[in-house]
């Protein structure tokens, strides 16, 4: 199957197979048809399978289709900036050749240029919820007009707290609309929202296929004060450029990345305290290899999207199994091989009891990790 079986317009084809899209993935393949035909949808599929693509392409032919005079008339919600950026920045790309125009708002930053850019006009919006009700109470971006509702990590924004908000936003948007719901996993919060908001929604599940052959994990069972050591003879040995370090904490990422610095080894932490300016400099680095590692929070676990990333480390084992998946899910994308080394001290065996009932493939233990 080609994209072309979806009787896009030429503007569209032509902007996708510049992107260097061949063939869709099975999400694209399941969601694209149903997104187009207008039905709500309720889609469960695992970072790396090309969910972004998956609502953004059909999104864009069906709202060129008509003319406009540059009301919104689809909004994205995302729960965090950086993935606000990342499917703003898409949709520029599949759309270049339309008319449409794309713009996105999020908080920490001045609301100047993206207040700016709503008075101009934009037919579709990609928001954090926060700053979206703020300009919504301050009349700065009218919503009367919307067709198309998405949430994208829908279990992810409701892990963030943002349930109200989305209550709130659907008082104000219109009751006749289509719904997309795109989320990893679909808790019992979620299946709430889904009967609150979707009208006989159009299930589609993709089975994490894109993470079974193509991520090989490890774990390394060691005493939480070696871990610091561990990880610089890791970086080391494997001879890392391009590694994400996962810590639980914010304090801890920053303590991890200062360690490795003085040992030589470049990093940045990348985590919510972070201001908007400094954790975009920091991905910047990282996607340039001006850095070799960026030490994260769980933030970052479908918030960035880097394209070819090799490795990713657990310094700190999750709480959550789903969380574990979401992580290691930053590797072994589109085709490629990854690697996900994981380091599990005393405490943590529980934790990783709960992930080994869920990987898709046996974590290999590491003897002797230091030899």
């Amino acid at each position: 199957m080609s994209f072309k079986h979806f009787d896009l317009s030429d503007a569209v084809l032509k902007a996708v197979e510049e992107k260097g899209y061949n063939n869709p993935t099975p999400i694209q393949q399941q969601s694209i048809p149903q997104i187009l035909a207008g039905v709500d949808v309720l889609a469960s599929a695992q970072t790396g399978t090309g969910k972004t693509a998956a609502f953004c392409i059909p999104i864009l032919q069906k709202l060129s289709l008509s003319k406009d005079n540059r009301h919104v008339r689809a909004l994205i919600l995302v729960p965090t900036r950086e993935l606000a950026i990342q499917v703003c920045d898409n949709l520029k790309d599949y759309g270049k050749y339309l008319s449409l125009k794309s713009t996105v708002i999020f908080g920490g930053v001045s609301q100047f240029n993206q207040e700016r850019e709503l008075r101009k006009g934009v037919d579709i919006v990609v928001a954090t919820p926060g700053r979206l009700l703020d300009l919504l109470d301050q009349n700065i971006i009218n919503l009367k007009h919307l067709e198309i509702l998405v949430l994208d990590e829908a279990d992810r924004m409701l892990d963030m707290g943002f349930i109200h908000n989305i209550k709130k936003l659907i008082k104000v948007i219109p009751a006749t609309r289509q719904n997309v719901f795109f989320s990893a996993t679909v808790p019992e919060e979620v299946q709430d929202l889904v009967s609150t908001m979707l009208k006989k929604p159009v299930r589609i599940s993709i089975n994490n296929v894109a993470l079974k052959p193509k991520i090989r994990q490890s774990v390394y069972y060691v005493q939480r004060e070696s871990k610091r050591e561990l990880l610089k003879h890791v970086i080391s040995e494997h001879e890392m450029q391009n590694v994400i370090v996962f810590a639980r904490t914010k304090y801890g990422a920053d303590k991890i990345a200062k360690d490795l610095n003085k040992s030589g080894i470049s990093a940045e932490a990348f985590h919510g305290d972070k201001s908007q300016n400094a954790r975009q400099k920091a991905l910047s680095n990282f996607k340039r290899n001006a850095t070799r590692v960026l030490v994260a929070t769980d933030i970052a676990a479908r918030g960035i999207d880097i394209a070819d990333l090799p490795f990713v480390i657990n310094y700190e084992l999750p709480e959550s199994a789903d969380t574990y998946t979401h992580r290691i899910g930053r590797t072994g994308r589109a085709g490629q091989t990854g690697v996900a080394l994981s380091f599990c001290d005393q405490e943590e065996r529980g934790q990783l009891k709960n992930i080994n009932r869920i990987s898709t493939a046996n974590l290999t233990v590491v003897e002797h990790p230091f030899n």
